[in-house]
């Protein structure tokens, strides 16, 4: 007869071999970067074989988003609490993106490489999934504080959200500066401009 429990028991060791994967991929990721880490390394500090890494990653860009996914979701709710106590739209959008830009920023480099897993990784991959996911949450929150004013019709709304979205990637990607700041500020002479 089989064993009730076995579902259960597997899909909890499974959950526990993705936590292990998360943490230690992470943490390698945080102290050396994604290019000075191999997929060896992270199976090793995970305690499992890297043929059982792959089975949740295929490459160390899809394990980066996997890692990274969880703290830009953080970020995004951190935004759209402080965005809720802004005093204006461009106060607002800014408030919004400035976590993600802070955790962009964490360790430069995996920012980088994480934007670019986004617009050029496996777009079949559930971890890529996820960011674009986020991506959209993040412009539909965009789309809402533009238009909590009541004078910017709906779908001006959505085309300057995609604008501010697109700003705050160029910013991003482009600016190899860990300064949360220097990279806020380019954002906002732009905002500006944009929502004038």
């Amino acid at each position: 007869m089989p064993d009730p429990t076995a579902g259960g028991r597997r899909a909890r060791n499974k959950q526990e071999k993705l936590e292990r994967i998360v943490a230690a991929a992470s943490a390698l990721f945080a102290e050396h970067g994604v290019d000075d880490v191999t997929t060896q390394q992270i199976a090793d500090a995970a305690d499992i074989g890297t043929g059982t890494l792959f089975l949740y990653a295929r490459t160390k860009g899809e394990l980066l988003l996997l890692v990274q996914n969880a703290h830009y979701a953080e970020a995004l709710d951190a935004g759209r609490a402080a965005a809720a106590s802004a005093r204006d739209t461009v106060g607002a959008v800014l408030a919004l993106v400035r976590p993600v830009v802070a955790c962009n920023r964490e360790q430069v480099e995996n920012g980088r490489t994480y934007l670019r897993e986004m617009v050029f990784g496996d777009r079949t991959e559930p971890h890529h999934a996820a960011a674009l996911e986020i991506v959209g949450q993040t412009e539909a929150e965009l789309v809402s504080v533009i238009a909590a004013d009541g004078t910017t019709p709906h779908d001006d709304a959505v085309q300057l959200a995609r604008a501010v979205s697109a700003v705050t990637f160029i910013a991003m990607a482009s600016s190899a500066s860990p300064d949360v700041d220097e990279v806020m500020a380019a954002i906002e002479a732009q905002v500006r401009v944009l929502l004038r």
